[in-house]
């Protein structure tokens, strides 16, 4: 019998970029921006004309004296470990919330009530988590959310796939429309100083269309999987699962859930509250998950060594995935200790500036897509790349505001599949998918929407957007 091709597993994946990193650490002259405070945004951005070249620092295979290739996975592990902590409080915390039979008992009486119309859950979601993309630029915080969309879809008769999907790919379709996205529109805007929030009317058009293309896209998956279970990605995959919920023996919703919900609503509202106005990060958020474990035991009446083994097991079961986070890690800290990522920006930045002004725009599009492997951070990738992507819009004819498309689009659509982003790393692990499964599933997604965008941006260059 003819073997057939299996897709590697996702560290082999990882650690094949990794290598491949390194040997561009060999191939790829070193080179470095002078980063400058700017005064307007008071950010930290690259001086677009100090690009040089330095010596070749090559990543050494092995070194007595310096970091080498073998201490990129601990160093990538040392610099993602607020992220991996992460997630093992919120898997673990999670767990401790399920343990009170609340999320069970609410969501099997939501998906009794919606069991004939359960498609309707899912644009439902992905357009209040795109709301909350395109506004408040929510991100890391789509991770604390991701159980409880897996349980809906479950009890609704879907699988993990689309319970993550209408979550993250509803965050992810409203984060690159962006209309009011502070970090990384405002950021890009500022930086590329034009008026801020200027072009919403265009953004609010983008907003529209990918968010339609990602509800289609998912409902489509979830009535095929409807249809046929075995269709699932995850079909052999998912024997066991923390999230799966049998509506016929649900446990009677008692007052006990009731106040379990209580703390959830005051914890997911301190949340927006603190990321709005008091700029909280993982720190904080992890603190505040954790917070609704502990009170949702107490007020559930779960015993103290029980919501511990329930922490435990919950931190337990995604540690695969946590890990994945650190591993990924070690690619930027091959490119960065080899000091090839400002040459990869610089090259690909030079070679806009001789086309006619809509290959261009694309161009720029395709640049920032590239890039957007290299620096996930939506602010961080503006801070580096719209000091030169402004002046170089001008030169080429297209305006400002397109080259902060450009930018927050190229940035924002493939956060979803690039194996750099934490926040992916973080929500997969969580829910439990394999990396190559999701990377199967979500392609045509994220394909559809760089083709929207685009589209998008030939019109905005066309109408010469301001």
């Amino acid at each position: 019998m003819k073997k057939v091709f299996q897709i590697p597993h996702t560290y082999v994946i990882i650690v094949a970029v990794v290598l491949l990193a390194f040997l561009g650490t060999y191939l790829i002259p070193a080179g470095v921006y002078e980063r400058v405070e700017d005064p307007k945004s008071n950010r930290i951005v690259v001086d677009p004309d100090s690009f040089r070249y330095v010596e070749q620092s090559p990543v050494k295979i092995f070194s007595f004296e310096k970091p080498h290739l073998f201490s990129a996975l601990y160093r990538g592990m040392e610099g993602a470990s607020s992220i991996i902590f992460f997630i093992f409080i919120v898997g673990g915390a999670f767990a401790m919330i399920q343990g009170t039979g609340a999320i069970d008992a609410g969501i099997g009486r939501l998906a009794l009530k919606v069991k004939d119309k359960g498609i309707l859950i899912i644009p439902i979601m992905a357009f209040i988590f795109a709301l909350g993309g395109s506004t408040i630029g929510m991100s890391e915080e789509i991770i604390v959310f991701v159980p409880i969309g897996i349980s809906l879809a479950k009890a609704l008769g879907y699988d993990a796939v689309v319970g993550t999907g209408m979550i993250a790919l509803g965050a992810a379709a409203g984060f690159s429309a962006g209309f009011a996205n502070p970090f990384t529109v405002g950021v890009a805007q500022a930086i590329a100083e034009v008026p801020l929030y200027s072009g919403f009317t265009f953004r609010l058009l983008m907003f529209i269309v990918l968010v339609s293309i990602t509800c289609w896209y998912i409902i489509s998956y979830a009535l095929k999987i409807k249809k046929d279970p075995s269709s699932s990605i995850l079909a052999n995959l998912e024997e066991k699962d923390d999230y799966s919920l049998n509506l016929q023996e649900l446990p009677e919703f008692t007052i006990k859930h009731l106040l379990v919900y209580s703390v959830l609503i005051i914890g997911f509202i301190l949340i927006i509250i603190g990321v709005k106005s008091y700029d909280w990060y993982i720190e904080e958020l992890a603190s505040v998950f954790l917070m609704m474990g502990i009170f949702s035991s107490i007020l559930g009446g779960i015993s103290p060594s029980k919501s511990a083994a329930n922490f435990v097991e919950g931190a337990k079961g995604i540690a695969f995935g946590a890990l994945v986070v650190g591993v990924a890690r070690a690619i930027l800290v091959v490119m960065e200790q080899g000091q090839i990522i400002d040459t990869i920006i610089n090259n690909l930045a030079m070679g806009i500036s001789s086309l006619p002004s809509v290959f261009a725009a694309l161009l720029m599009y395709l640049v920032q897509i590239v890039l957007n492997f290299f620096i996930p951070s939506g602010s961080g990738q503006a801070a580096t790349t719209m000091p030169i992507m402004a002046p170089l819009a001008d030169l080429v004819g297209v305006s400002r505001q397109t080259a902060v498309i450009a930018y927050q689009l190229g940035d924002g659509i493939t956060n979803s599949i690039i194996p750099t982003s934490a926040v992916l790393m973080s929500y997969l692990a969580i829910a439990k998918i394999p990396y190559e499964k999701w990377f199967k599933w979500v392609t045509p997604w994220i394909l559809m929407n760089i083709g929207a965008g685009a589209v998008f941006l030939i019109i905005a260059t066309l109408i010469n957007l301001a």
